[in-house]
């Protein structure tokens, strides 16, 4: 019984190791290799844990071997357009100017219901509106609206706006995150007195807080249930 605990948490943390070298990516944007090396490593990782009788060991080394071999893919993907193309594919252009690239759907084998579809989950149901439309190596759809039908911006009117950074995270389920708090060079003393203005006598009465880039806090108190 032990004995199959420790197989599955060793084996669980070397998956888990795997998928943070293969990067941050949802399962949406990874390449087909990837997708692969992920559904592989599930596989193999499954037969050691259900089969106490293989050596942990066996079982790992062609986990190992896997993830050695996405590292080397990603490298060489990296430094070569050439491998790149040939490993990840390239991105198809579905519409060109307006118009649907007839052949290229039929080369990549993609009907124009399922063209619609993804148009429609991007907010453009007509065709009509579409510049350019890009099937990537992910399998995710980007579209270039045309230029009467892009949402208006502040530039389009000629207004100066202010610069508006990234609010910085303070406090999270009463816990003050002190790295953020240096950066911003301010003090948890400095953080006390401004959330007492609003009657926060302790942090742990704070579920969250941060601080936009314009110095204005905002802060939401947690229920009295939880």
């Amino acid at each position: 019984m032990l004995l199959g605990i420790f197989r599955t948490l060793v084996l669980f943390i070397v998956v888990v190791i795997g998928l943070r070298l293969m990067g941050k990516k949802q399962i949406g944007q990874l390449q087909p290799y990837e997708l692969v090396i992920v559904i592989m490593l599930s596989a193999l990782a499954a037969i050691p844990m259900e089969d106490t009788g293989i050596p942990l060991f066996s079982g790992l080394f062609p986990i190992i071997t896997l993830l050695l071999a996405e590292v080397a893919l990603s490298y060489i993907s990296l430094k070569s357009e050439r491998a790149r193309g040939i490993i990840c594919g390239t991105p198809s252009v579905l519409i060109e100017n307006g118009k649907i690239v007839e052949q290229e759907l039929k080369r990549i084998r993609y009907n124009i219901n399922d063209l619609l579809e993804q148009l429609r989950a991007k907010n453009m149901p007509n065709i009509a509106d579409v510049e350019f439309a890009i099937l990537e190596t992910s399998g995710q759809l980007s579209i270039i609206p045309k230029s009467q039908k892009r949402p208006l911006v502040p530039a389009d009117l000629n207004v100066a706006t202010s610069y508006e950074g990234l609010p910085t995270t303070l406090v999270i389920d009463g816990n003050v995150l002190r790295q953020n708090l240096q950066k911003m060079n301010l003090s948890i003393d400095w953080l006390k007195s401004e959330l007492k203005k609003f009657g926060v006598e302790h942090f742990k009465e704070v579920l969250f807080a941060s601080l936009d880039s314009n110095g204005k806090l905002f802060y939401q108190l947690k229920s009295r249930t939880s």
